[in-house]
């Protein structure tokens, strides 16, 4: 009978899903976008940014991925972009004050490098958005990310600045986020 037992716990163990080890954002961690604006190329980042992660490169089905971003924290050094960017034309961070990306579905591209199918809610709009990203194991792991959104799908930059010469529909956004083990 003990042996019966036995051996249905080991064959249960050896069907049940592995899960995905859980992670937080640590200090060191960046997120940053990249545009041009007539032509001059700038940049921005969101301090404040927190990450969440649930990932195992072999276990990719279990795999989670949660960013909370700040809007009003949004900015490129220059005053005059950092007030136009958190106003109502392009982030209108007094009535959404922040953005999120969420992933459920990851996909193995060989190697280290993978990609993140999610979904970037800004301004009220909710929209698929892929993260190709490198993972580089260790006692604080790092994913390191690119993406590219249209702007002008989330209404960011109306009027004037819906016009994509003065300023391109597609924004480059890098991060890379230093992880530890959650507790």
């Amino acid at each position: 009978m003990l042996r019966k037992t036995f051996a249905l716990a080991f064959a249960l163990t050896l069907t049940a899903p592995a899960i995905a080890a859980d992670y937080t954002q640590v200090t060191g961690s960046s997120l940053v976008f990249a545009s041009s604006y007539q032509g001059e190329t700038f940049t921005g980042r969101f301090p404040g940014f927190v990450t969440k992660l649930s990932f195992d490169p072999k276990q990719l089905a279990t795999s989670k991925l949660d960013v909370t971003i700040p809007l009003v924290s949004a900015t490129t050094g220059v005053e005059d972009y950092d007030s136009e960017l958190r106003g109502s034309t392009f982030f209108n961070a007094s009535k959404f004050p922040q953005a999120r990306y969420t992933a459920t579905k990851f996909r193995a591209l060989g190697g280290n490098k993978f990609a993140a199918d999610g979904t970037l809610s800004l301004r009220g709009i909710s929209k698929p958005v892929t993260l190709a990203f490198t993972w580089t194991p260790g006692a604080k792991p790092v994913l390191a990310g690119k993406a590219t959104v249209k702007r002008l799908d989330f209404g960011v930059g109306s009027g004037e600045w819906a016009d994509t010469e003065l300023l391109p529909n597609e924004i480059a956004i890098n991060t890379k986020v230093v992880l530890q083990a959650a507790k």
